[in-house]
């Protein structure tokens, strides 16, 4: 094998070693997943809203991430609240602003233990 031969190959090997597989690999090492998004309250299936509370600021925006079981919000009514999240909601994000400073208890209609608040400064 001739010492250009040689060299072509050595290149192409590492070429590929640095390519690395795919799924979130850079050189063999695994990249971390993304951050949670911290303005996400989930309905899981263990039928809990998680976080209990969440703060947040005046005008963001919090999505409610409903699992493979059946959840809904309604918010208790108080002058700001948004609008309630009705039905019944699977393997969806639903999105709600809120734009006025208060503290808002919401509770699950399909399972009324499912309790939750979120407040606005």
């Amino acid at each position: 094998m001739t010492h250009m031969t040689r060299m072509t190959l050595t290149l192409l090997a590492l070429t590929l070693a640095a390519c690395g597989g795919s799924g979130g690999t850079y050189g063999g090492i695994s990249s971390p997943p993304p951050p949670p998004d911290p303005l996400t309250i989930t309905a899981s299936s263990s039928l809990t809203f998680g976080p209990s509370s969440l703060t947040v600021n005046a005008g963001e925006t919090v999505s409610f991430a409903f699992g493979s079981v059946g959840h809904n919000v309604f918010f208790d009514a108080q002058t700001g609240a948004p609008s309630d999240v009705d039905g019944v909601n699977a393997n969806v994000t639903v999105k709600r602003v809120f734009a006025t400073a208060g503290t808002y208890h919401y509770t699950c209609h399909i399972h009324p233990f499912m309790q939750g608040t979120v407040v606005v400064h």
